[in-house]
């Protein structure tokens, strides 16, 4: 099952600068939540955070807690490498590994956390992970082939495969439609759909139809000004964002007449 995440006075720093200011932010567990907002307001930073991938980026660091069940991500004693085997992520761009196959793609999580596993127990998860991502029947006569060789659809599937083959608590999706075509992107949708069974959910999008089609709730980040720190200007259930905001920005930002 899904994990819940609640963000308690996150400040997000790249060196000196301060890129996201105080957010607070209780994310459901089994609920699928959406990212929105301007370009530069720190959705995604904010999503990354989540499972300490911006620390990536020389410089970066937070002040705040993050607390998956409770369980601060940031405390001294937590090792990112383990945060990011609870909290899986898909990135924009489809990014299978380009020297592998279809089925070393799907494991490559798993070896790299040095699971020990067999080849029997090793082809029940290729296949778990691939019909769970909606793929399992475009690919299994094909497994030994390159992950790259597939359309960007499938590869994006793929990723989403790799991601859940370590049994992740939270999905965090950064953008995993834009590169897709339409098709695609319904494809994705629908499986997100159908995830958030297993795991909780945080998409990042720049779809408003997307958010609002497929999420619970959703978050509306913004900024003041250009350089200004983005902040969480407003957060509530996706049918409330879109029908009847009590914000003023995120009214405007839905309706389209923003920026």
């Amino acid at each position: 099952m899904g994990q819940r995440i609640d963000v308690n006075h996150l400040n997000i720093y790249y060196g000196d600068f301060l890129a996201v200011e105080d957010v607070n932010l209780n994310i459901e567990a089994n609920k699928v939540t959406a990212f929105i907002g301007p370009s530069g307001c720190g959705k995604s930073t904010v999503l990354r955070s989540l499972d300490r991938m911006h620390e990536i980026i020389p410089g970066a660091h937070v002040t705040g807690e993050v607390l998956l069940e409770g369980r601060n991500l940031y405390a001294k004693d937590v090792d990112p490498v383990e945060v990011r085997r609870d909290v899986g992520m898909v990135f924009q761009r489809p990014n299978p590994f380009p020297t592998m196959s279809i089925r070393e793609n799907v494991l490559a999580g798993v070896r790299l956390n040095n699971r020990r596993i067999s080849k029997s127990d090793a082809d029940d998860l290729v296949e778990w992970a691939l019909r769970g991502a909606n793929l399992w029947n475009e690919v299994k006569d094909r497994l030994d082939n390159p992950g790259v060789g597939l359309s960007g659809g499938q590869q994006q599937r793929l990723c989403i495969a790799r991601a859940v083959a370590v049994h992740p608590q939270v999905l965090l999706m950064d953008e995993p439609c834009s590169a897709l075509d339409p098709i695609s992107t319904l494809a994705v949708e629908d499986l997100i759909e159908e995830l958030k069974g297993d795991y909780t959910i945080v998409i990042v999008t720049h779809n408003m139809q997307q958010a609002a089609r497929i999420a619970d709730y959703t978050a509306f980040f913004n900024l003041k000004a250009v350089g200004q720190p983005g902040h969480l200007e407003y957060f509530t259930d996706t049918v409330t964002m879109f029908n009847n905001p009590q914000n003023a920005e995120a009214e405007r930002y839905v309706s389209g007449r923003f920026g």
